[in-house]
């Protein structure tokens, strides 16, 4: 891994985190190292920066097996990586769930790879290099709705509702994580009730929380889009809490994260992503829901959150969407017509009635999940 330094203008010298060993063929290929360097130092996220490096480098690969020059490659050179895209198999084989031929990149996959591409061309146009960029865009076409339409892309947007777990089906996901260890079954209410994505649950910070007024500030930096913004976890959620809050001191009495690891390999450290994945997708082969991922339980939040006809707008704030359009699937995930949505603060009470459910119903008197045990 090649190690590059620069200095900032206070004469600081800056380490450049960039892991060349996973992109290989961009560390190889000069106008590529430089590309993602620029956006290094434009200070990109450092997961943006990880899918550009591996999207460029799938293109390099592709190049190298086809003798092709990336600073001279066509229209129709493109069209054949496009194809290569579609066809080659897929790195989860038979296990994929949305191709049933096992073969062919996801759609949202292949516009990131065509994306990345056609930024990079965008560089070497730039640089004259090369004279014009092969991968293009769509085009404005005057008149075509609100500030015109434009064609469609290289490539097709397929957008499909996210899946989220029937009643039945989250009952089953409680139940077993009823046997889980204490700091997951926190991890599972406070990624429900705040509707978190896994980089925000599993980074959670004891000064995030206002305990008072059982609230969680999300901080930017964590965030998907850079949005810091404050969500709230039910009274079921702060009991459990309160007694993770226990177990934590006598793991560490320093301040910082909040979930911390068991493991005798990673004592009282900082919790990984990985470790929250691997705990639902036990969970998920336990229960036969091969579908269920961290951010299913965010999804579900959100539609339990439409269902309860909050807001449009609420439901926006509180999930952090920058656009609108992107709240609206839950809205059609929860089957509720818009007009009849209510601007009020009572109705978000509603929200937690699965956990609720839970505690008062069935899956308490079974035994299984009781307050007194789970709660």
């Amino acid at each position: 891994m090649h190690t590059h330094w620069k200095a900032n203008i206070l004469g600081v010298v800056l380490v450049n985190t960039i892991c060349w060993h996973f992109y290989p063929l961009v560390d190889e290929t000069e106008t590529a190292r430089t590309w993602l360097e620029i956006q290094h130092r434009l200070q990109l996220a450092p997961k943006t920066i990880d899918a550009y490096g591996r999207s460029l480098n799938d293109f390099l690969g592709f190049c190298a097996r086809y003798a092709i020059e990336p600073e001279t490659d066509t229209r129709e050179q493109v069209a054949l990586y496009v194809q290569d895209l579609a066809t080659r198999p897929n790195p989860k084989g038979i296990h994929i769930l949305t191709f049933p031929t096992g073969c062919g990149l996801s759609n949202s996959t292949m516009q990131q790879r065509i994306t990345v591409l056609r930024l990079f061309c965008d560089y070497l146009v730039e640089k004259q290099l090369r004279p014009d960029n092969p991968v293009g865009r769509g085009h404005y076409v005057p008149g075509k709705g609100f500030a015109g339409a434009r064609d469609r892309g290289l490539i097709p947007h397929f957008k499909a509702l996210p899946w989220i777990p029937d009643d039945s089906e989250w009952v089953r996901i409680l139940t077993a994580f009823q046997q889980e260890c204490l700091r997951n079954r926190v991890m599972l209410c406070l990624a429900y009730d705040g509707a978190l994505r896994r980089e925000e649950v599993v980074t959670l910070d004891l000064g995030d929380f206002d305990v008072a007024y059982r609230q969680i500030h999300i901080r930017p930096e964590v965030t998907k889009g850079g949005r810091s913004r404050v969500v709230g976890y039910s009274a079921v959620s702060s009991r459990l809490l309160s007694q993770y809050l226990q177990r934590r001191r006598e793991l560490s009495h320093k301040a910082g994260p909040l979930f911390l690891s068991e493991s005798h390999r990673h004592f009282a450290g900082p919790l990984s992503l990985m470790t929250w994945s691997k705990v639902v997708e036990k969970i998920a082969d336990q229960i036969g829901l091969s579908r269920l991922t961290t951010h299913t339980l965010r999804h579900l939040r959100l539609t339990h959150m439409a269902r309860a006809r909050l807001d449009l707008h609420q439901i926006a704030t509180y999930a952090g969407h920058a656009s609108l359009e992107t709240t609206l699937q839950y809205i059609h995930l929860a089957g509720v017509p818009q007009e009849s949505r209510k601007n009020s603060t009572a109705s978000f009470q509603m929200v937690s009635f699965p956990l609720r459910f839970v505690v008062r119903q069935g899956i308490a008197s079974s035994g299984c999940f009781a307050p007194s045990r789970m709660f």
